[in-house]
């Protein structure tokens, strides 16, 4: 059975998605700042090797924090023209729950979680 949500509580949970989100793009900018360091005082292959991995995982990252971010924007978009193509039944009108962006969501918390362990443990053997 479908879930159904009223516009407020969709709207709600893209802007908790959205500030997520926010965070995730200040904590990248972290992480990649955190490489540098490792990498301009190590200059093993090694080291640089890893480096650029951890670098190019937070491109990747990025990358799907803009995805998710557009989506959930179209999807609030969407929202805002039901409530002006019937504004007086939008308190009453109910819509699909977005099973798909939290679904979205909970994937790249649980990457973003597996990445900033992965780099936490590079981070303690190279600083």
């Amino acid at each position: 059975m479908e879930t159904k949500k009223t516009i407020y509580q969709l709207h709600e949970e893209h802007k908790t998605w959205l500030n997520k989100l926010l965070f995730y793009r200040d904590e990248l900018k972290i992480m990649g700042k955190r490489i540098s360091e490792v990498a301009e005082k190590n200059t093993s292959k090694e080291v640089r090797s890893l480096a650029d991995h951890f670098n190019n995982q937070l491109i990747i990252q990025k990358e799907q924090i803009d995805i998710l971010t557009h989506d959930i924007k179209s999807h609030d978009s969407f929202l805002e023209a039901a409530v002006l193509d019937n504004p007086n039944a939008i308190d009453h009108e109910k819509f699909s729950d977005h099973i798909n962006h939290r679904e979205s969501i909970a994937t790249f918390e649980k990457l973003f979680k597996e990445l900033r362990e992965e780099l936490i443990d590079f981070l303690s053997k190279w600083m």
